[in-house]
């Protein structure tokens, strides 16, 4: 939603600020899409072997499949074999199971649900300020149709505004985040949605990241279906905004920086100088340079069959660990305060995928006095919740013979 800040209220008394992440989930709008990891030289190839044995024995991923006959490859994955060279030493590893979900539509229709249930939904507003009274937290919103200013009250906020919940959380004055600080990256993707390219290629393949790259640049070619529409995108590419939303302001790092968090920046600029020179490579890079690597998955790609685009923003994680400041992995963390009543997440990529887990951490964290009574309903909508899938796999596969995805 960019700065289209969601806020969901019921009675006002429970607030929600966010956006997609917070309001995805799976079972409709689902599509079945194999997923492929796609490995090049002879290392890339036997950490993919490696892998593959690794991870064949787990229920979660029964059916693996490791692909090295090169016939059955350029059958697969025809568009990526097209013009590869035949020396070339390359593997494949395959699972059947899986998907594709048009989360933009699904979070309209999720919203759209909670509406006919009487909560009161609002879009098109942006949350400026939070803060506490003595009951409750008390938000300051911007109608951005109207342009005007209200506020909003509640016992309870969850805050899942992506790069958006830094800056509130700051402005709250929540101490469990006074030290944190944001380091924003755009991800940038070539796309097309030319019919005999899209027809070629029905797959999410992930290859593996360059030498001393990080972990979020592994490359990857997918299949998207967008509003009903199908596309290829290729990617990530790394750039750089000050902004913390897609459409947020340029404003937003030097505006979020403060005493609290200041050293902890510098400490993370310090230790993290491989990543600093990653995204500096990435932002020396031209239209050639991305092509050249979009040609190691598309052998014969056409500059002109292709259009980049800005999928995102991603705000990661700037935190103390172990007593300096670190860029704290790239997936999501979930912040409480102690004065309770308020929950947070914070990440690089809070994506749709993870929302599931993600919201019964803040379960979990929020509302421990409540969960014993919540349990029973909590397994009747999360069979597995509980337990690991390696030691109870039956709700694991239950769920993909309900979704279609044996």
């Amino acid at each position: 939603m960019g700065s289209r800040v969601a806020v969901v209220a019921e009675g006002y008394d429970v607030v929600l600020v966010g956006g997609g992440a917070m309001s995805a989930t799976l079972g409709v709008l689902l599509r079945r899409v194999p997923h492929y990891s796609f490995a090049r030289g002879a290392a890339g190839v036997e950490r993919l072997r490696l892998r593959h044995a690794a991870l064949r024995g787990h229920p979660l991923f029964e059916g693996l499949e490791l692909v090295r006959d090169r016939d059955a490859m350029a059958e697969l994955l025809p568009l990526m074999f097209e013009g590869r060279p035949a020396d070339e030493e390359v593997a494949l590893c395959r699972s059947r199971g899986g998907t594709d979900v048009d989360y933009g539509v699904l979070t309209r229709r999720l919203f759209a649900a909670l509406e006919r249930d009487g909560v009161e939904v609002r879009t098109g507003h942006e949350v400026r300020s939070l803060s506490r009274d003595r009951r409750s937290w008390r938000l300051r919103v911007r109608d951005l149709a109207g342009r005007r200013d209200y506020g909003v009250h509640g016992s309870f906020v969850f805050l899942g505004a992506g790069g958006g919940t830094l800056p509130l959380l700051q402005s709250a004055g929540v101490a469990e985040t006074r030290a944190y600080g944001g380091f924003p990256i755009s991800g940038r993707f070539l796309r097309t949605d030319r019919p005999e390219l899209v027809a070629a290629h029905h797959a999410k393949v992930y290859s593996h990241a360059e030498p001393g790259a990080p972990s979020l640049s592994v490359p990857h070619l997918d299949t998207r279906v967008v509003g009903g529409r199908t596309y290829l995108m290729f990617g990530p590419f790394a750039a750089f905004s000050p902004r913390f939303l897609k459409r947020g302001r340029l404003t937003d790092l030097p505006g979020s920086i403060t005493p609290g968090n200041l050293p902890t920046l510098l400490g993370a600029a310090r230790a993290e100088r491989a990543m600093l020179r990653y995204l500096v490579g990435q932002l020396a890079q031209t239209g050639r340079d991305r092509l050249r690597a979009l040609r190691r998955f598309v052998p014969r790609a056409r500059a002109g069959d292709w259009e980049p685009i800005t999928a995102g923003q991603r705000v990661q994680v700037v935190k103390p660990v172990n007593g300096r400041g670190s860029i704290a992995g790239f997936g999501t963390e979930v912040v409480t305060s102690a004065y309770g009543g308020l929950a947070a997440l914070l990440g690089a990529s809070p994506g749709a995928s993870a929302s599931v887990a993600i919201m019964l951490d803040v379960i979990e964290r929020a509302f421990p006095g409540r969960l014993p009574g919540w349990r029973p309903a909590l397994r009747e909508l999360v069979p597995a919740y509980g337990t690991a899938p390696s030691e109870r796999p039956e709700p694991a596969r239950e769920t993909a013979r309900t979704l279609g995805l044996e």
